[in-house]
């Protein structure tokens, strides 16, 4: 039975991970960029934001005032072990804005991470998510469809060099959209974190190459289970032999073609009393991919009818990422995945001045101001 947890914390939502090989120290080779960092020719507030988080990383940085400090999760230390040393501040830098501006509502001039939304359209219906709802899944509703490539482009073009982290993925499954490769291909080797998710239905060998090709840097599976039936009845329309079929394929290539790719593999699974226990299945996953983790169920399937809540805490969200749909159009959330808190379109306004747009200000003020109840669907939404 799905239990909506009372509160969904997304700065790190998992509930478990565990790993092929676990990361090593990286502490030597932060505390050796320090003594670097006047060479390195940053920007002031480059170079000052630099300091604070590598002080705080080495808990050197006490903050009287009780402010959150910034630390690193083990799976932030698995992904600077594939970063170089001249990429590691740029890291750092994105980590630091992503993970602590949220914290206290410090707006940057671009959002720390972008997520992008090749297709809405799925060949799944997921328990858990909001394909299942009628009202949006339906083409007639105008909700499903996918990205052109210029319009992927020209979103791309203003993101490098202002943004690190850009996710391919949010209400669809990625790889049916017909440009996925040719997007990866533009997409590629810009941007330090380049993330996607899937449910390897489509995994097929090209795809697999323009994903090792385009130097994405975290690859996630969506799986719950390690058997059938409950995979599929999990993840229904799928089948677990073909995505594993796929995800060995994948893993293959890479090891036959692609032996020196920093790619980090996971599968993630959405943590229900069902499930299988994250030991098993690090035991059955672990053979094929990088990392095995669980994230909280949360009810994305229905934001719209669940009871609305009495929490106070701001949605990190909105200092952290910004959704742009197949179409253009922005959304704060995913969770608002019928676009009720629509604030604009990529394609009318610059994603810089959508991210501080008077519209997103509102919603971050009635947030702070503790007047989240009065905002639909916030009212009804556990993710802080």
């Amino acid at each position: 039975m799905l239990q909506n947890k009372s509160v969904y914390k997304k700065q790190n939502s998992f509930v478990d991970i565990r790993y092929r090989q676990l990361p090593g120290d990286v502490l030597p080779r932060i505390k050796k960029l320090r003594e670097n960092l006047g060479a390195l020719g940053l920007a002031s507030y480059q170079m000052d934001i630099l300091k604070v988080a590598i002080g705080e990383i080495l808990d050197e940085t006490k903050s009287e005032d009780k402010k959150p400090s910034f630390s690193l999760h083990s799976f932030n230390a698995a992904e600077i072990e594939k970063l170089t040393d001249q990429e590691l501040p740029r890291f750092l830098f994105y980590r630091y804005r992503y993970e602590i501006f949220p914290q206290r509502f410090q707006l940057d001039e671009f959002p720390p991470c972008l997520q992008i939304e090749p297709t809405s359209i799925c060949n799944y219906r997921c328990v858990f998510c909001y394909q299942v709802d009628p009202s949006f899944n339906k083409k007639r509703y105008g909700m499903m469809g996918v990205m052109s490539l210029d319009l992927f482009k020209s979103i791309i073009d203003e993101a490098e060099g202002h943004c690190e982290a850009v996710t391919l993925a949010s209400r669809g499954e990625p790889l049916m959209c017909p440009d996925i490769e040719k997007m990866l291909a533009y997409v590629g080797n810009k941007f330090l974190a380049l993330k996607i998710n899937t449910n390897a239905w489509f995994l097929d060998e090209a795809k697999c190459h323009a994903l090792l090709q385009a130097g994405v840097s975290t690859l996630v599976f969506s799986a719950d289970s390690i058997s059938e039936p409950a995979y599929s009845q999990f993840r229904v329309g799928g089948r677990l032999d073909r995505v594993l079929e796929n995800i060995k394929r994948f893993h293959e290539i890479k090891k036959k073609y692609y032996s020196d790719s920093r790619i980090i593999t996971r599968v993630s699974g959405v943590k229900v009393p069902e499930t299988d226990d994250i030991e098993r299945m690090g035991r059955f996953w672990g053979e094929w991919v990088d990392q095995v983790s669980f994230v909280d169920y949360n009810p994305w399937e229905d934001t719209y009818n669940q009871p609305i809540n009495h929490i106070k805490t701001p949605c990190s969200d909105l200092w952290r990422r910004m959704f742009v749909w197949w179409d253009g159009s922005v959304n704060p959330c995913d969770s608002d995945y019928k676009s009720t808190l629509n604030v604009g379109s990529v394609k009318e306004t610059s994603v810089s001045n959508l991210w501080q747009s008077d519209a997103y200000m509102r919603l971050r003020d009635g947030h702070v101001n503790e007047k989240r109840f009065q905002c639909a669907p916030c009212n009804r939404c556990s993710l802080v």
